[in-house]
């Protein structure tokens, strides 16, 4: 559908994904379609099992080439997926990684004038760095670095994957899931909405400075998505989940254990989210944490929920927790980082979590 108000439509941090299909759906509990009801229109369940998937790394050899290209140099020059577009239109990789800094990393707002606009590229520094933490976690910040540890700071990680010759990072966590590979991302951290799949698709828990990685490095057998993120890049469906191989013969979840998934879930309510920005003022070394309240999209184009967040792109795919205990690293995850507008920028917004991404979750966990 097009848009029908002035106001811009959600740009998800993957520069370039037009998404017109933006469903704009009144706010309100999502619910799950009772059985009398299902029986009754095929189409519906038809469409909530309306998942892609693509075969990644899936024999040994496969594997251990994907491991083997992601050397500690490659995986420090990963720029922000939100820079895809500037490398497919030819700017070149090093150029891009010397703009992160001093000030060519100042960019102008992007234009409002019409259409989507992104918000994942450099922008200017809110002035000196504040994002150091107390030991006791805030209920209410908007970027502040996570030093308490716990259990979410193993099962948060940094993503590495090549998209159209060129290396990025998003964000992702484990699931509690049957086959105990799962984890979570975006939509766009995993396929370029219509456009290809990604490669050499990695994922690292516990990521540490110095690019440390205590867990190991896991590699994607299988990546899912819904069809309607993959043929329009529909910010309603900005959701991946990517079945992993082991890691030294380890499952994921038993190198670090997991997170509780829910869908459907009241909306509204206090929530966390976490995540490796990597553009200014952030370096993509640290976990990073947003807390506060959660509010449906003000534009009503999409149902995704916003955040009170100034995490910035190498965050897409991060997770967001509600009824987290800060205590122990252990929440329930029903949403991720996804897009911000463009006169916001103290704002994420995330999908909401509802009969589509239970399907596609149910297919990951039994791949």
């Amino acid at each position: 559908m097009t848009l029908s108000t002035p106001l811009l439509a959600a740009a998800p941090l993957l520069a370039g994904l037009m998404g017109p299909a933006l469903l704009g759906a009144a706010p309100g509990r999502q619910q799950a379609d009772p059985p009398a009801v299902v029986a009754a229109h095929p189409a519906r369940q038809a469409a909530r099992a309306d998942v892609v998937e693509h075969v990644a790394a899936r024999t040994a050899a496969d594997q251990r080439r994907v491991l083997d290209y992601w050397t500690p140099e490659r995986m420090a020059k990963a720029l922000p997926i939100g820079l895809l577009d500037l490398v497919t239109e030819g700017t070149d990789a090093g150029d891009l990684l010397s703009g992160l800094t001093g000030d060519a990393g100042v960019r102008a707002t992007p234009d409002l004038s019409g259409g989507k606009a992104d918000l994942s590229l450099p922008r200017e520094l809110m002035g000196a760095p504040r994002h150091l933490s107390a030991a006791r976690p805030d209920t209410s910040t908007i970027g502040s670095r996570w030093i308490t540890g716990g259990h979410v700071a193993k099962t948060t990680g940094r993503v590495f994957l090549t998209v159209s010759g060129a290396d990025f990072v998003c964000s992702a966590s484990t699931v509690k899931s049957a086959n105990r590979d799962v984890v979570v991302t975006a939509g766009h951290c995993v396929k370029d909405a219509a456009g290809e799949w990604a490669a050499n698709w990695t994922f690292v828990p516990g990521y540490g400075t110095r690019g440390q990685h205590p867990y190991g490095q896991y590699t994607a057998r299988r990546l899912f998505v819904a069809g309607p993120w993959s043929r329009s890049g529909d910010d309603n469906y900005d959701v991946g989940m990517v079945a992993l191989a082991t890691s030294r013969g380890r499952h994921v979840a038993d190198a670090v254990g997991t997170q509780d998934i829910a869908f459907n879930a009241g909306r509204g309510g206090q929530a966390f989210g976490f995540g490796y920005p990597a553009d200014p003022p952030y370096d993509g070394g640290h976990l990073v944490y947003c807390a506060g309240r959660l509010k449906d999209d003000p534009h009503a184009q999409t149902r995704d929920q916003g955040l009170g967040c100034d995490m910035t792109a190498g965050a897409s795919g991060g997770p967001w927790m509600t009824k987290f205990d800060p205590g122990t690293g252990r929440g329930t995850i029903t949403s991720l980082s996804s897009f911000k507008y463009s006169d916001d920028e103290r704002t994420m917004y995330g999908p909401y979590f509802g009969d589509a991404v239970k399907t596609l979750f149910a297919t990951a966990e039994h791949a």
